[in-house]
């Protein structure tokens, strides 16, 4: 049973903050479970937030809830198995409103059977390659990463 990864060890980093006002919009705010408080972007086309474990995981799902007129339109999720480069494991298309949205990444739509044998990997990456917001600002109330922990 898939499980949230997201955990007090887990390290984030993201691309901007808006006006760098950390306080008010900074990257723990997706992590709160705080309906009112969010990560902004600054402006700017293909933001980012990565993620660093404490041990290998395989990810089956991604939540996430955007603010509507700030979303991510395409986006892609890449792992990373140690010090190498970031690899693409899927693209995903979230769409433009204020609910939370789940992304299969491995599973099919009743979350059934493995489309495909999940690497783990320690670290990923989610690119907001354009927004949905003239100015490539994206805000993102909650983040979560579904799935098990290597052995």
């Amino acid at each position: 049973m898939a499980s949230s990864l997201v955990c007090r060890d887990t390290q984030s980093r993201v691309s901007s903050v808006l006006n760098r006002d950390v306080k008010q919009f900074g990257k723990k705010h997706m992590f709160d479970c705080n309906e009112e408080t969010c990560w902004n972007s600054d402006q700017g086309h293909s933001q980012w937030v990565t993620l660093e474990f404490p041990q290998p995981v395989k990810v089956s799902e991604l939540k996430v809830q955007f603010q509507g007129g700030f979303s991510g339109r395409t986006c892609r999720l890449e792992g990373c198995p140690g010090d190498g480069d970031f690899t693409i494991i899927t693209h995903f298309y979230p769409e433009d409103n204020n609910s939370l949205q789940i992304s299969f990444i491995l599973l099919d739509l009743r979350g059934n059977f493995p489309i495909q044998e999940a690497s783990a990997v320690p670290k990923l990456k989610i690119v907001f390659e354009n927004s949905s917001d003239f100015f490539g600002r994206i805000i993102v109330y909650s983040l979560d990463i579904l799935g098990e922990r290597a052995l």
